[in-house]
C-alpha cells in the first residue's frame, strides 16, 4: 500500500509547524509550542507515589510542578516513567520543545483552556470534517490516482472499523458526513479517559485527520506510515519540483515526534498496572 510513498521519500532524501493558531489558545503556547531553552538545573530524575495514589516526578530533591503551579502528578508509574525519561535525557541545556509528553501532561493538569470532554470531542469532530485524506483533488492524474490508490484503503478500513460512512470528494466543501457517523465517533471518543482525550487530540491535530490518528490509535497504521499518509500531497509536489532538504527531513521528523509522543500519551494515560521496576538504576 505504501510502495509509492517510500518511493516519493526515496527520490527526494530523507515534523509539523502550526501555520496558524486558533486565537483563544494564543495564552497557552507555553504549554505546546515552547521554544526556550534553559540550563540544566538537576542531576537525577526519580519518581515517586503520593496521595492518592498519584505518582510525582522529583527532580534532586524537588517535585516538579505545572506552568501553571499545580504539583506535577501523573496517574499512573508508566506514563510518570516516561515523562522522567524525558527529563533525565536532556543534557547540559533543557530543551522545552521536545517534551512532548511533559507538555501534553501540563495541559491535562492545567487545562489552561478550561474545556471539558464534550467540548474536546467537538474539537476533535471538526476535523472529520476537513480530514486529510477526504479531500481530493481532480488533477494532475498523478496526484489523482495516488491519493486513491493510498488513502482509500485508509478510508475502507475505518468505514468498516467503525461501521460508518464518511467517503471523499474533490469538492471545496468535502464530503457531506453523516450524522450517525459523527454520534458513532462521539460516542467512542466519549470512552476515552480526559487524560487520553487529551492525546488522542494532540495526535488528530498535527495530523490534520480523525482517519489516520485514529488509524494509529489502533495500530492500523505506524507513525511513520500515517504522517506520510497526512503529508502526500506536499511529497508528490517536492518529487516534481524538488524541495529544500533540510527543511523537508525536519518538518518531517518533527511531525514523527509529536504525532508519536501523542499516541503514547493516549496508550499511557489509559494504564492501570503498575510497572514493577525502579526507575534510572545507575
Amino acid at each position: 500500500m505504501f510502495r509509492n510513498l517510500f518511493r516519493l521519500q526515496t527520490q527526494v532524501g530523507s515534523c509539523l509547524s502550526l501555520s496558524k493558531i486558533c486565537p483563544r489558545s494564543q495564552h497557552v503556547l507555553k504549554y505546546s509550542t515552547a521554544t526556550t531553552e534553559r540550563k540544566r538545573f538537576y542531576q537525577d530524575v526519580s519518581i515517586s507515589q503520593g496521595e492518592g495514589g498519584l505518582f510525582e516526578i522529583n527532580l534532586d530533591r524537588r517535585k516538579l510542578k505545572t506552568p501553571g503551579g499545580k504539583l506535577f502528578t501523573v496517574p499512573n508509574e508508566a506514563l510518570a516513567i516516561a515523562v522522567a525519561t524525558e527529563w533525565d535525557a536532556q543534557r547540559d541545556t533543557l530543551k522545552f520543545y521536545t517534551m512532548h509528553l511533559t507538555t501534553l501532561c501540563n495541559t491535562a493538569l492545567d487545562n489552561p483552556t478550561q474545556r471539558d470532554k464534550t467540548q474536546m470531542i467537538n474539537a476533535a469532530l471538526k476535523f472529520l470534517e476537513t480530514d486529510t485524506v477526504c479531500y481530493r483533488v481532480d488533477e494532475p492524474h498523478g496526484l489523482v490516482e495516488l491519493q486513491k490508490n493510498e488513502w482509500d484503503p485508509v478510508l475502507h478500513w475505518i468505514e468498516n472499523r467503525y461501521n460508518v460512512t464518511i467517503g471523499s470528494s474533490s469538492s471545496i466543501l468535502g464530503p457531506e458526513i453523516p450524522e450517525a457517523t459523527k454520534d458513532t465517533f462521539r460516542q467512542h471518543l466519549n470512552s476515552y479517559n480526559f487524560w487520553s482525550l487529551t492525546g488522542l487530540e494532540y495526535v488528530i491535530t498535527q495530523l490534520k485527520s480523525v482517519v489516520l490518528s485514529m488509524g494509529i490509535i489502533d495500530r492500523h497504521l505506524s507513525v511513520e506510515q500515517a504522517v506520510l499518509l497526512s503529508r502526500l500531497e506536499e511529497e508528490y509536489q517536492i518529487q516534481h519540483w524538488g524541495n529544500v532538504e533540510w527543511a523537508h527531513d525536519y518538518d518531517m521528523y518533527e511531525l514523527r515526534a509529536r504525532a508519536a509522543a501523542g499516541t503514547l500519551f493516549v496508550h499511557l494515560s489509559s494504564e492501570s498496572t503498575t510497572v514493577k521496576r525502579k526507575l534510572m538504576q545507575d
